[in-house]
């Protein structure tokens, strides 16, 4: 099984639209096309769905090790608004790997390249192999 096959069933993340595009040791890189469902009541993009594309981002690079990991906590700051017809990229970036743990910081950008978000996680890792190859 592929990586991208494998994050296909984080249903939750699929459902919203979330793309896994590239993964490789210790980053990876999503996308999501904004439209109407991704939207708050003031017409901007919903901050859970930000935070879903970061996070998604955030689990294939934290498992591309080959063992299963988990966020044990996560932030986001949101810096610029976005809203129907753009494009969001999220782009995570190992700095930190341990035994047991990790770290990771997304930063999620528009088509544009303009910075909309920065998202940071640490992850527990667990002894259980996932079931994907690179």
């Amino acid at each position: 099984m592929t990586a991208q096959e494998f994050f296909k069933n984080d249903l939750f993340a699929t459902n919203a639209g979330v793309e896994l595009i590239e993964i490789r040791e210790g980053y990876s890189k999503a996308k999501l096309e904004i439209k109407p469902e991704h939207l708050n009541a003031g017409q901007r993009t919903q901050g859970g769905a930000i935070f879903t594309l970061a996070d998604l981002a955030l689990a294939a690079a934290a498992n591309s090790h080959g063992t299963l990991a988990f966020s044990l906590s996560s932030n986001i700051t949101f810096l610029r608004a976005s809203g129907p017809g753009d494009t969001l990229y999220a782009e995570a970036r190992e700095r930190y790997t341990g035994r047991s743990t990790g770290y990771y910081q997304i930063d999620v950008t528009d088509q544009e390249g303009r910075l909309i978000a920065t998202f940071e996680s640490s992850v527990f890792r667990k002894k259980d192999e996932v079931p994907f190859t690179l």
